[in-house]
Protein backbone atom coordinates (compact mmCIF):
# COMPACT_ATOMS: atom_id res chain seq x y z
CA UNK A 1 0.00 0.00 0.00
CA UNK A 2 1.26 3.49 -0.86
CA UNK A 3 2.33 5.70 2.04
CA UNK A 4 -0.21 8.28 0.76
CA UNK A 5 -3.16 5.87 0.63
CA UNK A 6 -4.93 7.31 3.69
CA UNK A 7 -3.88 10.96 3.32
CA UNK A 8 -6.67 13.24 2.17
CA UNK A 9 -6.58 16.09 -0.32
CA UNK A 10 -8.91 17.71 -2.84
CA UNK A 11 -9.73 16.91 -6.45
CA UNK A 12 -11.71 20.01 -7.33
CA UNK A 13 -14.47 20.10 -4.71
CA UNK A 14 -14.22 16.37 -4.01
CA UNK A 15 -12.23 15.01 -1.04
CA UNK A 16 -10.02 12.11 -2.13
CA UNK A 17 -6.83 10.33 -1.09
CA UNK A 18 -3.53 11.68 -2.44
CA UNK A 19 -3.06 8.55 -4.54
CA UNK A 20 -6.58 8.88 -5.93
CA UNK A 21 -5.98 12.51 -6.87
CA UNK A 22 -2.77 11.61 -8.69
CA UNK A 23 -4.66 8.99 -10.72
CA UNK A 24 -7.57 11.34 -11.44
CA UNK A 25 -5.29 14.21 -12.57
CA UNK A 26 -3.46 11.79 -14.87
CA UNK A 27 -6.82 10.80 -16.33
CA UNK A 28 -7.86 14.40 -16.90
CA UNK A 29 -4.80 15.35 -18.92
CA UNK A 30 -4.58 12.06 -20.78
CA UNK A 31 -8.15 12.65 -21.88
CA UNK A 32 -7.65 16.20 -23.17
CA UNK A 33 -4.01 16.11 -24.39
CA UNK A 34 -4.74 16.11 -28.12
CA UNK A 35 -7.16 19.07 -27.87
CA UNK A 36 -5.41 20.92 -25.05
CA UNK A 37 -4.17 23.90 -27.10
CA UNK A 38 -7.43 24.27 -29.00
CA UNK A 39 -9.36 24.32 -25.74
CA UNK A 40 -6.99 26.86 -24.18
CA UNK A 41 -7.57 29.22 -27.10
CA UNK A 42 -11.32 28.75 -26.92
CA UNK A 43 -11.88 29.14 -23.19
CA UNK A 44 -9.50 32.10 -22.78
CA UNK A 45 -10.39 33.77 -26.11
CA UNK A 46 -6.68 33.56 -26.91
CA UNK A 47 -5.67 35.46 -23.77
CA UNK A 48 -3.46 32.60 -22.55
CA UNK A 49 -1.02 33.48 -25.34
CA UNK A 50 -0.68 37.05 -24.03
CA UNK A 51 -0.21 35.80 -20.45
CA UNK A 52 2.55 33.45 -21.62
CA UNK A 53 4.17 36.19 -23.70
CA UNK A 54 4.41 38.32 -20.56
CA UNK A 55 6.02 35.43 -18.71
CA UNK A 56 8.55 34.95 -21.48
CA UNK A 57 9.30 38.68 -21.70
CA UNK A 58 10.12 38.92 -17.98
CA UNK A 59 12.22 35.75 -17.86
CA UNK A 60 15.87 36.37 -17.05
CA UNK A 61 16.96 33.37 -19.12
CA UNK A 62 20.19 33.90 -21.08
CA UNK A 63 21.63 32.43 -24.24
CA UNK A 64 23.76 30.03 -22.18
CA UNK A 65 21.13 29.09 -19.60
CA UNK A 66 19.87 25.64 -18.75
CA UNK A 67 16.13 25.88 -18.14
CA UNK A 68 13.62 23.46 -16.67
CA UNK A 69 9.94 23.72 -17.59
CA UNK A 70 7.78 21.67 -15.22
CA UNK A 71 4.32 20.42 -16.18
CA UNK A 72 5.49 21.40 -19.64
CA UNK A 73 2.35 20.16 -21.37
CA UNK A 74 2.35 20.99 -25.07
CA UNK A 75 5.60 22.95 -24.77
CA UNK A 76 4.54 26.60 -25.19
CA UNK A 77 6.80 27.99 -22.49
CA UNK A 78 9.82 25.83 -23.27
CA UNK A 79 9.62 26.69 -26.98
CA UNK A 80 9.27 30.39 -26.19
CA UNK A 81 12.29 30.30 -23.90
CA UNK A 82 14.35 28.41 -26.48
CA UNK A 83 13.50 31.04 -29.09
CA UNK A 84 14.50 33.76 -26.63
CA UNK A 85 17.85 32.03 -26.02
CA UNK A 86 18.45 31.44 -29.71
CA UNK A 87 18.28 35.12 -30.61
CA UNK A 88 22.04 34.96 -30.09
CA UNK A 89 23.90 33.14 -32.87
CA UNK A 90 26.32 31.88 -30.22
CA UNK A 91 23.61 30.42 -27.97
CA UNK A 92 24.53 27.27 -26.05
CA UNK A 93 21.50 27.15 -23.77
CA UNK A 94 19.02 24.31 -23.60
CA UNK A 95 15.68 23.40 -22.09
CA UNK A 96 14.46 20.32 -20.26
CA UNK A 97 10.70 19.70 -20.46
CA UNK A 98 9.19 17.49 -17.79
CA UNK A 99 5.63 16.37 -17.17
CA UNK A 100 4.14 13.52 -15.19
CA UNK A 101 1.57 12.85 -17.89
CA UNK A 102 2.88 10.84 -20.85
CA UNK A 103 0.34 11.94 -23.49
CA UNK A 104 0.84 15.61 -22.58
CA UNK A 105 4.63 15.26 -22.70
CA UNK A 106 4.34 13.52 -26.07
CA UNK A 107 2.48 16.60 -27.37
CA UNK A 108 5.31 18.79 -26.09
CA UNK A 109 7.95 16.55 -27.66
CA UNK A 110 6.16 16.64 -31.01
CA UNK A 111 5.97 20.42 -30.94
CA UNK A 112 9.62 21.03 -30.04
CA UNK A 113 10.66 18.76 -32.91
CA UNK A 114 8.27 20.58 -35.26
CA UNK A 115 9.96 23.83 -34.20
CA UNK A 116 13.35 22.38 -35.19
CA UNK A 117 14.80 21.83 -31.71
CA UNK A 118 16.76 18.60 -31.48
CA UNK A 119 17.60 16.41 -28.46
CA UNK A 120 20.40 18.03 -26.51
CA UNK A 121 18.78 21.41 -27.05
CA UNK A 122 15.30 20.35 -25.93
CA UNK A 123 15.01 17.15 -23.89
CA UNK A 124 11.74 15.67 -22.65
CA UNK A 125 11.79 13.66 -19.41
CA UNK A 126 8.68 12.22 -17.78
CA UNK A 127 8.76 12.87 -14.04
CA UNK A 128 6.77 13.94 -11.00
CA UNK A 129 7.21 17.64 -10.20
CA UNK A 130 7.28 16.83 -6.48
CA UNK A 131 10.14 14.32 -6.94
CA UNK A 132 12.35 15.67 -9.71
CA UNK A 133 15.11 13.32 -10.98
CA UNK A 134 17.72 16.08 -11.18
CA UNK A 135 20.71 16.98 -9.03
CA UNK A 136 20.77 19.97 -6.70
CA UNK A 137 21.68 23.29 -8.34
CA UNK A 138 21.18 22.04 -11.91
CA UNK A 139 19.17 24.80 -13.60
CA UNK A 140 19.43 28.55 -14.17
CA UNK A 141 15.67 28.87 -14.60
CA UNK A 142 12.63 26.88 -13.44
CA UNK A 143 9.23 27.66 -14.94
CA UNK A 144 5.74 26.26 -14.60
CA UNK A 145 2.58 27.54 -16.30
CA UNK A 146 -0.93 26.46 -15.30
CA UNK A 147 0.34 23.26 -13.74
CA UNK A 148 1.11 23.66 -10.06
CA UNK A 149 -2.50 23.72 -8.92
CA UNK A 150 -2.76 20.09 -10.06
CA UNK A 151 0.08 18.93 -7.79
CA UNK A 152 -0.93 16.61 -4.96
CA UNK A 153 1.54 18.53 -2.74
CA UNK A 154 2.24 22.10 -3.82
CA UNK A 155 4.74 22.74 -1.01
CA UNK A 156 6.76 19.67 -2.02
CA UNK A 157 6.83 20.91 -5.60
CA UNK A 158 8.06 24.36 -4.58
CA UNK A 159 10.78 22.78 -2.44
CA UNK A 160 11.91 20.67 -5.38
CA UNK A 161 12.03 23.73 -7.66
CA UNK A 162 14.22 25.48 -5.10
CA UNK A 163 16.48 22.44 -4.73
CA UNK A 164 17.25 22.02 -8.45
CA UNK A 165 17.67 25.75 -9.12
CA UNK A 166 21.20 27.17 -9.10
CA UNK A 167 22.02 30.03 -6.71
CA UNK A 168 21.01 33.22 -8.48
CA UNK A 169 18.46 31.33 -10.57
CA UNK A 170 14.92 32.52 -11.27
CA UNK A 171 11.67 30.70 -10.55
CA UNK A 172 8.54 31.76 -12.43
CA UNK A 173 5.00 30.46 -12.03
CA UNK A 174 2.02 31.49 -14.15
CA UNK A 175 -1.27 30.36 -12.66
CA UNK A 176 -4.94 31.21 -12.41
CA UNK A 177 -5.62 33.29 -9.32
CA UNK A 178 -8.27 35.45 -7.63
CA UNK A 179 -9.89 38.42 -9.46
CA UNK A 180 -9.17 41.74 -7.75
CA UNK A 181 -11.51 44.04 -9.71
CA UNK A 182 -15.03 44.76 -8.42
CA UNK A 183 -17.68 42.39 -9.86
CA UNK A 184 -15.11 40.56 -11.97
CA UNK A 185 -15.28 37.57 -9.62
CA UNK A 186 -19.04 37.29 -10.17
CA UNK A 187 -18.72 37.45 -13.96
CA UNK A 188 -15.75 35.07 -13.91
CA UNK A 189 -17.61 32.52 -11.77
CA UNK A 190 -20.64 32.61 -14.05
CA UNK A 191 -18.47 32.08 -17.13
CA UNK A 192 -16.29 29.42 -15.54
CA UNK A 193 -19.02 27.19 -14.15
CA UNK A 194 -21.57 27.59 -16.94
CA UNK A 195 -19.52 27.99 -20.12
CA UNK A 196 -16.17 26.22 -19.71
CA UNK A 197 -17.46 22.70 -18.90
CA UNK A 198 -19.96 22.92 -21.77
CA UNK A 199 -17.20 24.12 -24.08
CA UNK A 200 -15.01 21.24 -22.93
CA UNK A 201 -17.74 18.76 -23.78
CA UNK A 202 -18.25 20.31 -27.22
CA UNK A 203 -14.55 20.54 -28.18
CA UNK A 204 -13.00 17.54 -26.41
CA UNK A 205 -16.01 15.37 -25.57
CA UNK A 206 -15.01 15.59 -21.90
CA UNK A 207 -17.13 17.82 -19.67
CA UNK A 208 -15.96 16.33 -16.37
CA UNK A 209 -12.28 17.17 -16.92
CA UNK A 210 -13.07 20.84 -17.46
CA UNK A 211 -15.46 20.88 -14.50
CA UNK A 212 -12.50 19.69 -12.40
CA UNK A 213 -10.20 22.32 -13.91
CA UNK A 214 -12.64 25.10 -12.99
CA UNK A 215 -12.97 23.75 -9.45
CA UNK A 216 -9.18 23.39 -9.10
CA UNK A 217 -8.79 27.08 -9.95
CA UNK A 218 -11.21 28.04 -7.18
CA UNK A 219 -9.37 25.91 -4.62
CA UNK A 220 -5.94 27.32 -5.48
CA UNK A 221 -4.45 29.81 -2.95
CA UNK A 222 -4.89 33.51 -3.63
CA UNK A 223 -2.00 35.72 -4.70
CA UNK A 224 -0.65 36.59 -1.25
CA UNK A 225 -1.04 33.13 0.23
CA UNK A 226 0.77 31.56 -2.71
CA UNK A 227 3.48 34.22 -2.46
CA UNK A 228 4.02 33.21 1.18
CA UNK A 229 4.22 29.54 0.15
CA UNK A 230 6.98 30.40 -2.35
CA UNK A 231 8.87 32.30 0.35
CA UNK A 232 8.44 29.39 2.77
CA UNK A 233 10.14 27.13 0.20
CA UNK A 234 13.24 29.33 0.50
CA UNK A 235 12.89 31.81 -2.36
CA UNK A 236 13.81 35.47 -1.98
CA UNK A 237 12.67 38.64 -3.76
CA UNK A 238 9.26 37.04 -4.27
CA UNK A 239 6.59 39.14 -5.97
CA UNK A 240 3.58 38.73 -8.20
CA UNK A 241 1.99 40.58 -11.08
CA UNK A 242 -1.75 40.42 -11.68
CA UNK A 243 -3.00 40.08 -15.22
CA UNK A 244 -6.54 40.50 -16.58
CA UNK A 245 -7.77 41.83 -13.27
CA UNK A 246 -6.19 39.04 -11.24
CA UNK A 247 -7.72 36.15 -13.18
CA UNK A 248 -4.09 35.14 -13.71
CA UNK A 249 -1.01 36.00 -11.66
CA UNK A 250 2.66 35.71 -12.57
CA UNK A 251 4.80 34.89 -9.54
CA UNK A 252 8.58 35.30 -9.47
CA UNK A 253 11.27 34.42 -6.95
CA UNK A 254 15.01 33.82 -6.81
CA UNK A 255 17.37 31.39 -5.11
CA UNK A 256 19.84 33.80 -3.54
Amino acid sequence: MSKHANQQTHFGYETVSIDEKADKVMGVFSSVASKYDIMNDAMSAGMHRLWKMRMLATSSIRSDSIGLDVAAGSGDIAIGLLKKMRRSKHATGRMVLTDLNGPMLAEGARRVVDEGFLPGVADCIQSDGTQLPFADNSFDSVTIAFGIRNFVDIDAGLSEFYRVLKPGGQFMCLEFSKPVLPLLDVIYDAYSFNVIPAMGEWITGDRDSYQYLVESIRRFPDQMRFEHMIEHAGFDLVRHENMTGGIVALHRGYKV
